[in-house]
C-alpha cells in the first residue's frame, strides 16, 4: 500500500480525497495556489505545499511542479479528483514515467476514451449505440458545415477532451455555425488546454442516464448502479439521483451491461463512468466516458455503501476489487444538490467574495461535501461550486424531503447562491413525479427567475446572519422593515 499520495486537485474534492488517506493511514499532500493558500485542503492535509499564482494554469495544471513536488516529498502516488489533469494521458504518461503511480486508468485506456472521438471510435467497432455525429475531430469550418449537413440540424459541437459542459455548443442553424465553432474551440483551449472539437447530433428531449463502473488490473469488472444527471444547465449539471426513477429493471440489466462490455473494450481499470442518452422509449446511446471519479459518486456511495476513493487507491496499488457484482444491490435513493456561488437572476454570473456565513446543514440522511468554511475566498479564478448536498432515503420521496429540509437549513451569506432555484426545483411538480429530462430547466425556469422577487423567509434569514454579522443593536423587526423594499434589498451590499 502507498505511503504517501500526493493530490493534485483543490476544493471539495482534495479534502474528500484526504479524508480518506487518513482512515487508511496514508501520509497526504496538498497543493496549493495563491487564491487557495488558506483553504481548508491545506490545513488537513499532513503537508502542502504552494504551486504558484491563482490562473490554473499557472498553478494546478502546472504539469511540471506538480509531478516536481511530488519527487521532492517522496510521494508513491498522486490522486488527480477531478477536473484538471484527471483525464489528460499526457500527464498520466509524466507520472508513470517519474516511477510514481497515478490512482486512476492507464494513460492508453485515457487516449482511447479520454478522447471523446478516439471513445466513438471505438464503441462504434464494438457495437455499442452512439448518438450520431462525427468520429473524428473538426479541423475548420468549412469542413464542419459540411459534416453537419449530413448529420441534419440541430447539432452540438464538444470539446475533444471536454467535459462538465465545458466546450460545448447548440448549433441550430448553419448561419451560427462558425461563431460556435470558434467560440468552443476557445473554450475548449481555455479548460483542457486541447482547442479539439467534434459534432454530435442533437436529440431532443433525452435523460441523461450514466453508469458507474470499476475495474481491477486483474481483469475484473462492476457496475454499481445508474445515476440520472439530467436536471442540467448550460450542460452543467445541478441536481443528480441514484438510481434513476425511470430505469426499469430491465433496462437496468442492458445499459449497465453495455456499460462493462465498453470498459472491457479499452482495457479500463479503476473508477469510470460511462454516460448515455435515453430516449422516451428507453432507447440508449453512448455519450461519452468519464475516465476519472465523478463529481456526483456520493449519490452512489450512499446507495451502496461503497468508498469509491478507498476503492481507487486500493485498485492503484494492485490490489483486487473488494467486492464482486453479488455483493452490490441498491439500498434507498439518494439526491444530491450542487451549490453554486453564482447569481441565478443575473444570467448565473459567478458571485464571488468572503464567506461571512457558512451554516451547513445536518441530520439524519444529509451529507455535505465541501472544500470551504466560514471565512473562506470564492474567487473568480475557479469553478464556482462551493458544495454538494446529498440526501438519502428509503423511497426517493423521502430523499427528496430530507434534500428540501437541508436546503432550508443551509445559510450562507458573502456571495449569492443558487439555493433558491435548487429549493424551486425539489417543489416543482415534474420533478416530484420524476417527469423530467435534460430539457427541464428551460422548460421550466425560462423567464421564471428574471422576476422572482425575494421571499419573506430568505428575508428573515438574512436578517438573523446580517444582525449576527454586524451586531445591530436594533431589533430584528426594525432591521426587516428597512430592507423589505425588494429593490433597496437586492442594492444591499457587504464589505
Amino acid at each position: 500500500m502507498f505511503k504517501k499520495i500526493l493530490i493534485a486537485n483543490r476544493g471539495e474534492i482534495a479534502l474528500r480525497i484526504i479524508r480518506a488517506c487518513k482512515e487508511m493511514n496514508i501520509n497526504s499532500v496538498a497543493v496549493y495556489s495563491e487564491a487557495d493558500k488558506t483553504s481548508p485542503h491545506t490545513k488537513y492535509a499532513d503537508e502542502a505545499y504552494y504551486l504558484g499564482e491563482s490562473p490554473s494554469s499557472e498553478s494546478y495544471l502546472n504539469q511540471d511542479k506538480i509531478i516536481s513536488i511530488a519527487k521532492q516529498v517522496g510521494a508513491d502516488a498522486i490522486h488527480p479528483g477531478y477536473g484538471f489533469f484527471s483525464e489528460n494521458a499526457v500527464f498520466i504518461e509524466a507520472v508513470e514515467d517519474a516511477g510514481i503511480t497515478f490512482i486512476g486508468p492507464s494513460s492508453s485506456s485515457v487516449k482511447m476514451m479520454g478522447v471523446k472521438t478516439a471513445a466513438r471510435q471505438l464503441m462504434s467497432q464494438y457495437n455499442v449505440p452512439i448518438v450520431p455525429g462525427t468520429t473524428y475531430p473538426i479541423k475548420s469550418v468549412s469542413e464542419g458545415k459540411e459534416a453537419a449537413i449530413k448529420i441534419g440540424y440541430p447539432i452540438l459541437l464538444k470539446a475533444a477532451a471536454g467535459g462538465g459542459g465545458k466546450g460545448m455548443k447548440l448549433v441550430t442553424i448553419q448561419n451560427e455555425f462558425a461563431s460556435s465553432f470558434e467560440a468552443a474551440q476557445r473554450e475548449a483551449l481555455k479548460f483542457f488546454a486541447d482547442d479539439t472539437v467534434y459534432i454530435e447530433k442533437y436529440i431532443e428531449n433525452p435523460r441523461h442516464i450514466e453508469v458507474q463502473i470499476f475495474g481491477d488490473r486483474l481483469g475484473n469488472y462492476v457496475h454499481i448502479f445508474e445515476r440520472e444527471c439530467s436536471i442540467q444547465r448550460r450542460y452543467q449539471k445541478i441536481i443528480e439521483e441514484a438510481p434513476s426513477s425511470f430505469v426499469d429493471n430491465k433496462t437496468r440489466d442492458k445499459i449497465t451491461q453495455v456499460a462493462i462490455n465498453a470498459a472491457k473494450a479499452c482495457g479500463y481499470y479503476n473508477a469510470g463512468t460511462i454516460e448515455f442518452l435515453m430516449d422516451k422509449y428507453s432507447n440508449f446511446y453512448f455519450l461519452e466516458m468519464n475516465t476519472r471519479l465523478q463529481v456526483e459518486h456520493p449519490v452512489t456511495e450512499m446507495i451502496s455503501g461503497l468508498d469509491l476513493v478507498k476503492e481507487q487507491i486500493n485498485v492503484a496499488a494492485g490490489e483486487k476489487l473488494s467486492f464482486d457484482q453479488g455483493d452490490l444491490k441498491i439500498n434507498g435513493h439518494s439526491i444530491e444538490a450542487r451549490i453554486y456561488a453564482e447569481d441565478p437572476e443575473n444570467n448565473f454570473l459567478p458571485s464571488t467574495g468572503k464567506l461571512l456565513e457558512f451554516q451547513i446543514p445536518s441530520g439524519p440522511g444529509i451529507r455535505i461535501d465541501t472544500g470551504f468554511s466560514r471565512g473562506s475566498l470564492i474567487s473568480l479564478y475557479y469553478d464556482p461550486l462551493i458544495a454538494k448536498l446529498s440526501a438519502w432515503g428509503r423511497t426517493r420521496q423521502e430523499a427528496l424531503e430530507r434534500l428540501k429540509r437541508a436546503l432550508s437549513e443551509f445559510q450562507v451569506a458573502g456571495v449569492t447562491t443558487n439555493i433558491p432555484l435548487v429549493k424551486a426545483v425539489c417543489n416543482n411538480i415534474n420533478f416530484i413525479n420524476g417527469s423530467y429530462d435534460i430539457n427541464f430547466m428551460e422548460k421550466e425556469f425560462t423567464g421564471e427567475l428574471q422576476n422572482r422577487a425575494v421571499s419573506s423567509n430568505e428575508i428573515e434569514n438574512a436578517v438573523v446572519i446580517i444582525s449576527s454579522l454586524l451586531k445591530v443593536r436594533s431589533s430584528s423587526t426594525e432591521f426587516k422593515n428597512s430592507i423589505t423594499d425588494n429593490n433597496k434589498w437586492n442594492e444591499l451590499q457587504y464589505e
